[in-house]
């Protein structure tokens, strides 16, 4: 399963939780952006436990404000 977990940081902190969050375990991707959020992350997972783990590690990030996560929908198959 995949997600994105879209983080909003403290001002001038977003490229130190970029570099942080790919220390993270199912971190595949952390990029610094412009708009609502100032860091926009895909993660991997097998599970929603092992989701709750990675958001739980990324908030604990020091300049992490808050964070929303979308989970990726599988396609239908018609």
């Amino acid at each position: 399963m995949n997600a994105f977990i879209l983080i909003n940081t403290e001002r001038g902190k977003l490229w130190r939780v970029a570099e942080e969050a790919m220390k993270i375990e199912g971190v595949k991707i952390a990029h610094a952006v412009t708009g609502q959020y100032d860091v926009i992350l895909y993660v991997e997972f097998l599970g929603i436990s092992e989701l709750s783990g990675i958001i739980n590690r990324v908030q604990s990030i020091n300049g992490v404000v808050k964070t929303t996560t979308a989970i990726a929908m599988v396609p239908r198959i018609s």
